[in-house]
């Protein structure tokens, strides 16, 4: 493929923008360092970029597009509502609407307050956590790698310059499927921790009534059990992991697939923690969420007409059923191929993602680099492999072939050296304390 144009704008991009990017996980260093396509455009699960160049893609800007790119009735309903004013000095009709609709699909959920990004919804929960339990500590899973841009999150990854040594200490972690070490955390620290935040599952699924039992501590110490939705929510299920898993958190956050790439997330709740933010209490004012676009029209008609097709189509299972004819066909190429113990497809078939591995079975970014640019080469952008709504059997049947051939480069390349195979530097974990 010619990327002449890509590479022509990636000088300029650096310019104007620290890293060359919005979004991290969206970066150079990201992507294979002579096939990094700038996208120009989309239509369903395919995206064109500024030289000319189709693909199919399986990011869906990181899991927000879940029925499709530039997706009809959805694009119609925000552009109606475009036409009638954005914001304005008092709540609109809608905002009322969506937030109905919203409470209606999630059990437990008693109020809601809208933003605009994930990382609102979850620090508008830790806020809102430490108020009413006049407690300072957070805890969150260890193994699940995002949970905010803002200090009290990343203040407990490598990429914590910038953030108090004070702030940094406010956040612990415990592991998924450990309820010990949870336990610990709150032996350790008495009294201390406001709330305990996880997603309900990533490719590791909760055993033995995991998340059951972190409700039960939270319970027991006093503390607050907030579930972030921003992936598992609208693709596990249509009313979220919690619903999918059998448990109601006292706080959760939601977002992503919600609006279809329009932006917009959602913390709901029940009513005696979130009216806190409100006006009909007695106790100290929580500033929970108030930002200048929370509201925005057309975003909340993009979110309204995304839960009701997904109520009318039937959307959560066609992902399921996309994502598990993409496993089967993929488990079978890799088996053909002898490389189980190298390429790994893993996750539930509507959010999977994939793991490379070495000649010694060591986690390699090196070959997850290679995989990449051999799927770019032959018409794919696959950072997971995450399916939406519009993925096609075709779409499937013509990724599973090109996998077969991408991932007969990598078996040769674990035969005769990945440096024959791969051109340009490997691709790096966005979470490290250097460049």
């Amino acid at each position: 493929m010619n990327f002449s144009k890509s590479r022509a704008l990636q000088t300029r991009f650096h310019a104007a923008i620290p890293g060359g990017s919005h979004t991290y996980a969206k970066g150079d260093d990201q992507y294979p360092e002579h096939s990094a396509p700038y996208i120009e455009r989309g239509a369903g699960s395919h995206v064109w970029d500024v030289d000319g160049n189709e693909f199919v893609e399986y990011g869906m800007g990181l899991r927000a597009v879940t029925l499709g790119h530039a997706y009809g009735p959805v694009v119609e309903a925000a552009q109606r509502q475009m036409t009638l004013g954005a914001n304005f000095p008092r709540p609109a009709r809608i905002e009322l609407e969506c937030a109905e609709e919203l409470l209606g699909l999630i059990r437990g959920a008693e109020m809601v307050k809208f933003a605009k990004n994930g990382s609102d919804a979850t620090t508008a929960a830790v806020k809102l956590s430490r108020a009413y339990t006049g407690r300072d500590m957070v805890a969150v899973c260890a193994e699940q790698p995002f949970f905010s841009v803002e200090d009290w999150f990343i203040g407990s990854t490598p990429v914590a310059a910038g953030i108090p040594d004070p702030v940094k200490a406010l956040t612990v972690k415990f592991h998924y499927n450990d309820p010990a070490s949870l336990e610990a955390l709150f032996s350790r620290y008495p009294g201390r921790i406001a709330c305990v935040m996880l997603e309900p599952a990533t490719a590791m699924e909760p055993v033995n009534g995991f998340l059951q039992e972190i409700q039960r501590l939270c319970a027991r110490h006093g503390a607050l059990f907030v579930l972030d939705e921003m992936i598992t929510g609208f693709r596990w299920h249509l009313g979220g992991g919690q619903e999918y898993y059998g448990v109601v958190p006292d706080l959760a956050s939601f977002g992503k697939a919600m609006g279809n790439g329009f932006s917009v997330s959602a913390l709901v709740g029940k009513r005696e923690i979130m009216a806190l933010g409100g006006l009909q209490h007695d106790r100290d004012r929580v500033f929970l969420l108030s930002t200048t676009h929370g509201a925005e029209t057309h975003s909340l008609a993009a979110a309204i007409e995304v839960m009701r097709i997904y109520q009318r189509e039937k959307v959560v299972e066609q992902l399921w059923h996309q994502g598990e004819r993409l496993r089967e066909g993929l488990r079978q190429v890799i088996d053909g191929l002898g490389l189980a113990e190298h390429f790994q497809v893993l996750g539930l078939p509507c959010n999977l993602v994939y793991a490379t591995r070495d000649e010694q079975r060591q986690p390699s970014q090196a070959y997850r680099t290679l995989f990449l640019q051999e799927m770019i080469k032959r018409g794919f952008i696959m950072p997971s492999m995450v399916v939406s709504f519009s993925h096609s059997d075709e779409d499937i049947d013509r990724t599973v072939e090109a996998a077969g051939e991408a991932l007969g480069v990598y078996r040769r390349a674990l035969a005769d050296g990945i440096g024959k195979h791969l051109v340009g530097r490997p691709v790096k974990p966005v979470m490290r304390q250097r460049n």
